[in-house]
């Protein structure tokens, strides 16, 4: 994941601004939903900016990265917890290892539909994420 990760960095400062089709860098809300029968939601904050995906909630924080090709995206995101719980069961925390998710979405100027899905221990978790642009990050 470091590799592809790097890869995708270096491709997203190559890039200029304008060439980001619709989608831009901003203070997002997201809200996740579990699918495939699981119950389970969540909401944070998460910044896209350049390739980069940053965010989190009052338990987990992800750090990740993103590529767009027109007004849609696709990346990979790793997701930690921060702080331990004994009431709450955050949808990809609870875990002392990172967990990976993979994502695909599209844009529109100010909010945007996330689909992924997490490897949790052996687990997969699907599920889909609205996002709303908050605020510029330029």
């Amino acid at each position: 994941m470091d590799e592809l990760w790097h890869n995708q960095r270096r491709m997203a400062h190559i890039q200029r601004d304008d060439d980001w089709g619709t989608m831009r860098n901003g203070l997002y809300s997201i809200h996740v939903d579990l699918l495939d029968g699981r119950t389970g939601k969540g909401s944070g904050v998460v910044v896209f900016r350049d390739g980069r995906i940053l965010g989190g909630d009052a338990y987990l924080f992800y750090v990740g990265s993103y590529t767009v090709n027109g007004s849609t995206f696709k990346g990979e995101v790793q997701v930690n917890q921060h702080t331990p719980s004994t009431i709450e069961n955050p949808l990809f925390g609870g875990q002392s290892d990172p967990v990976g998710i993979g994502v695909t979405g599209s844009f529109t100027d100010n909010e945007g539909v996330m689909n992924g899905t997490a490897l949790v221990g052996k687990a997969s978790q699907i599920f889909k994420a609205t996002l709303r642009r908050l605020a510029d990050t330029d």
